[in-house]
């Protein structure tokens, strides 16, 4: 089993001896040095007023990581125009998953992009939540049987919300983020925790569509 994954072991990732500052030689492992090898836990859920304030700050910050995984993407640049002003529901875009609560998974989704994507959502921090945009990634849309697209993407992260169509328009989205709000204040918006808890599940079925597994189960 060590055979086969080291076979897939992606170059920047094998052990390997650099020089330190003091001259020394120290051995890298960046499996083991650059992420957790602990299994998740999950984040502890409150109650009562202060947890309702919290949900509530939650809910109107929202922020979007910048990460364009299909057709999809086209409909959010026009969020942040005058015209639909996101900014004013209180929704940004940020530029990495550590900086985000709020991942779009927008339109198809290849095989490929469907690693990336499992790689950026385990970085943000908790709480978060996933918006699946489309079609495609509800149902799989005009792709259901293809090669190398995924149809449900459920099945290998968990969903807050969804937005139906093909291609949903900008009202659509900021719909969306209206439903996902109302999520939030509720107390109902902890599917990061159901991801942990199921987490043996998910990777399950995240390695049997992904046949090249070249990086850590773990990327928090």
């Amino acid at each position: 089993m060590e055979e086969k994954k080291d076979k897939f072991l992606a170059p920047e990732n094998e052990v390997r001896q650099v020089s330190a500052p003091d001259g020394s030689i120290i051995e890298v492992d960046p499996l083991k040095d650059y992420f957790s090898q602990e299994k998740p836990e999950p984040y502890k859920v409150g109650s009562g007023p202060v947890e309702n304030f919290l949900n509530w700050a939650r809910a109107e910050s929202l922020w979007v990581l910048g990460f364009g995984t299909g057709c999809g993407s086209i409909e959010i640049p026009p969020l942040v125009t005058p015209r639909f002003d996101m900014y004013r529901f209180g929704v940004q875009m940020r530029a990495t998953p550590r900086q985000s609560n709020v991942f779009i998974i927008s339109g198809y989704l290849a095989i490929k992009t469907l690693k990336r994507a499992i790689r950026a959502y385990e970085q943000m921090p908790s709480p978060k939540y996933i918006v699946a945009l489309g079609s495609c990634t509800i149902n799989g849309g005009m792709y259901y049987d293809s090669y190398n697209t995924i149809n449900r993407l459920d099945q290998y992260l968990p969903v807050d919300a969804y937005i139906a169509g093909c291609m949903p328009r900008p009202e659509a989205l900021l719909a969306g983020f209206a439903e996902l709000k109302k999520l939030i204040k509720a107390g109902k918006g902890h599917k990061a925790n159901e991801y942990v808890e199921n987490l043996e599940w998910y990777k399950t079925n995240q390695k049997k569509i992904i046949k090249d597994w070249n990086m850590p189960d773990y990327n928090w």
